[in-house]
């Protein structure tokens, strides 16, 4: 079905959100959203089949007295932000692109009032909400990010601002480099080659079946028969099981 366009002014701000800033090569991602994938993520964000989503979501851990609001469930799409992560060929050394696209992030509010966000994948020529997370940690990182892309680590859960030449650290509490330590892209890409390189497709990490790293994971199953997120193997893309078609998660946040 084809969806209609935005209107110029929300195409506008939501190309300043999936943060531009993106001219020079060097840091330039791989897939980034154009004007008719941002259409299709807002549609897809608002349609009443997400919204419905949003109405019944609760997290294992959310308040057992949590009352659903009348007309609380929402997506905001003008305010979404596009997360990428680092590709395997990037972090072998063989690419100077540092990522490509992970998901489109949608600011959400569940029916509880809680604050939540939608995820929402490339499938082919389409768009598939993947997930609903708990918290607004993209929305929130990516007030930080500036001009930059918004660059997510989620084999260690860290994240990083590009843009150009700099790579500039949101959150590294897991690898204990302070936020707000700037380094290039070469450097980042020593580090995440010290830490993943040996995990990559092909290795003997890898052939061991081993989770994590980028190697590939099978789902878990989380509370109340709700999947977790796993992390594949490549260029990190998010993983379904089969029959599955929405994942649920409760995060910490910083």
């Amino acid at each position: 079905m084809t969806r209609p366009l935005l209107g110029a002014g929300l195409l506008i701000a939501l190309g300043l959100m999936l943060g531009a800033g993106q001219a020079s090569a060097a840091g330039q991602p791989a897939g980034t959203p154009d004007a008719r994938d941002l259409s299709a993520v807002a549609a897809l964000a608002t349609s009443p089949s997400t919204v419905d989503q949003l109405a019944k979501v609760t997290f294992p851990d959310s308040p057992k007295t949590a009352a659903r609001m009348a007309n609380a469930a929402k997506a905001e799409p003008a305010a979404s932000i596009a997360v990428y992560q680092p590709t395997a060929a990037f972090v072998a050394g063989t690419s100077s692109v540092p990522a490509d696209l992970a998901y489109v992030a949608v600011p959400a509010t569940l029916g509880t009032g809680e604050v939540a966000t939608v995820w929402a994948q490339r499938e082919g020529q389409d768009w598939t909400v993947v997930n609903i997370a708990s918290g607004d940690v993209e929305k929130r990182l990516a007030t930080k990010a500036g001009k930059g892309y918004l660059l997510h680590e989620p084999q260690i859960n860290a994240w990083y601002a590009v843009d150009g030449d700099a790579v500039t650290v949101l959150d590294g509490s897991t690898t204990g480099v302070a936020a707000g330590t700037r380094m290039t892209v070469a450097q980042y890409q020593s580090a995440v080659h010290a830490r993943y390189g040996d995990k990559l497709p092909g290795s003997a990490y890898d052939r061991s079946g081993a989770a994590g790293g980028f190697g590939p994971a099978a789902p878990a199953s989380g509370d109340a028969g709700v999947p977790d997120w796993a992390i594949a193997g490549g260029a990190g893309a998010l993983v379904l099981a089969a029959g599955v078609a929405l994942r649920l998660r409760r995060r910490s946040e910083g």
